[in-house]
């Protein structure tokens, strides 16, 4: 005889073969003010992103004008090829655990980073990382769109002549101008269809912008006369007592620099099909797209050096030295599709679901988009990637300090306290077992300040180099500096997880 399975209760999650979550209809209430559309549970019917979707996301990602300035500015600040690649690498190794860590609860329960985020910070004390992280991605949209803006003018110019000599609107020509806002509109048309556009977009996104650095790569290579002196460019720093007090910032640089999607990862893992294909689809797109994109940045910037002189780490002033109309129309388009792949996904996703979670019954994902693309532009991101120190040591290295604090509790809470296992419907719910203490966390507060003050207490720039004091902004907590996002995330998941496991030992989580 055959034992049956009694259904569900009315409002009870349900879970499928796979261990996939979700809520059956009517089990939230709509005018709960923690809850909307954009921040719901995707159902499991809809979580069909595969191993290639993820990947295809990373290699879209992976390749675009910022990341290019990360391996170049490292061939600017010294290093040889092989010094930057191998930074890069071990940076882009390190940041996948966390990243995969967090992305974890996107197949299971279908659930955005702000939503993953109210499990530890509570229902309200959520908006607190949301909002630093929205922050930092409406600074990184202006400064991807920024650069996007600044390439198709450049690369306009020398097609037409006469650009650069336009009147000038707030000391810069008004044909920048109009570039800009040309690509700012196109990137929001773009995430204003939704998530499955951005999906086809990224499909045939990726491969295209392989071929855009290849070309370029072939190009300075036959200008050098070969990969003979490419690679033969000496390092500056070589391996001793010089090269490690630039090696180790410039490590928490590069992974600051994917320290934003180690948090939000659930807005995209959401839609998967399953662990494996998150997984798998990250592990083959981010670490190995990010080390192939260096070597062929490097190679590039060690093959201007030989060329012009000087290292040149712009690809867009780079690839307007050549006087071929075909190659400078085609790095017109690469550096085009490279910038919006990468804006709109990492940059305009995240913050949308953020400010939603603000406010969500008022802000949906596509106003949270537009908001994002307005803060974006009123930073004046042109001022950020002034200089390879400013870039690498003070925005990266302050970014990556505060994101890895967050990435630390939210990785304690989620695989240490509570060993994934969310009650779903209590993540909308106020007065639910996340609601704390009026719906915030004392606990993943107070390791928030603890970690945080640790990660950046110490900032410093070099005399003249940057905003911080040389001594540091607190002079005790200087030797920290250089490792800003690895000291965050280690005291802020060590501290949340003392305080939170004895109360998980003596009631429900």
């Amino acid at each position: 005889m055959t034992a049956t399975v009694p259904p569900p209760s009315p409002g009870e999650p349900i879970a499928d073969p796979q261990g996939r979550v979700e809520l059956p209809p009517g089990a939230l209430p709509d005018d709960s003010r923690f809850v909307n559309d954009d921040l719901l549970p995707v159902p499991v019917a809809r979580r069909r992103w595969t191993t290639y979707n993820f990947a295809a996301l990373w290699v879209g990602m992976a390749h675009n004008i910022p990341s290019w300035l990360l391996a170049s500015g490292l061939v600017t600040l010294g290093m040889d090829w092989k010094q930057a690649v191998l930074t890069i690498a071990l940076a882009n190794l390190i940041v996948l655990f966390p990243m995969l860590l967090t992305g974890h609860a996107g197949p299971k329960y279908g659930i955005p980073f702000p939503v993953l985020a109210r499990a530890s910070f509570g229902l309200r004390g959520a908006n607190l990382p949301a909002l630093i992280r929205a922050a930092v991605a409406c600074a990184w949209f202006g400064i991807q769109t920024w650069i996007g803006g600044q390439g198709i003018f450049v690369l306009l110019d020398r097609i037409f002549g006469g650009w650069a000599e336009a009147s000038r609107i707030g000391g810069q020509p008004w044909t920048l101008w109009l570039c800009f806002v040309l690509f700012w509109v196109l990137e929001l048309a773009i995430i204003y269809r939704g998530m499955d556009t951005l999906r086809r977009f990224e499909n045939w996104a990726a491969p295209f912008v392989i071929v855009g650095a290849l070309v370029l790569f072939v190009w300075i290579s036959v200008k050098a006369g070969g990969l003979g002196p490419l690679l033969d460019q000496p390092s500056k720093l070589g391996w001793g007592a010089d090269f490690w007090p630039v090696f180790f910032p410039s490590l928490m640089g590069m992974i600051a620099f994917w320290s934003t999607l180690s948090l939000n990862i659930p807005d995209f893992t959401r839609f998967g099909a399953g662990q494996r294909a998150q997984i798998w689809g990250q592990s083959l797109g981010l670490p190995t797209t990010m080390t192939v994109f260096a070597l062929l940045s490097v190679f590039v910037t060690s093959g201007s050096q030989a060329v012009y002189g000087a290292a040149v780490w712009d690809p867009v002033e780079l690839a307007a030295r050549t006087d071929n109309v075909f190659g400078l129309v085609f790095a017109l388009v690469t550096v085009l599709v490279a910038t919006v792949s990468v804006n709109i996904a990492a940059n305009v996703v995240s913050p949308a679901y953020d400010l939603a979670n603000l406010v969500p019954k008022r802000i949906n994902f596509r106003t949270g988009a537009l908001i994002t693309g307005v803060v974006g532009v009123l930073c004046m991101p042109w001022k950020l990637t002034s200089t390879p120190e400013l870039y690498i040591f003070t925005w990266l290295g302050l970014v990556g300090g505060l994101l890895g604090t967050v990435a630390g509790i939210l990785i304690a809470d989620y695989w240490i306290v509570r060993r994934t296992v969310l009650d779903l419907g209590d993540l909308y719910r106020p007065g639910g077992r996340y609601w704390y203490a009026n719906g915030w966390n004392p606990r993943a507060v107070l390791a928030f300040a603890v970690g945080g003050v640790l990660a950046v207490g110490g900032s410093h720039s070099a005399p003249g180099k940057g905003p911080f004091p040389e001594d540091g902004l607190i002079p005790l907590l200087k030797p920290l500096a250089d490792y800003g996002w690895a000291v965050g995330l280690a005291a802020s998941l060590v501290l949340y997880a003392a305080l939170s496991l004895p109360g998980r030992r003596s009631t429900a989580v």
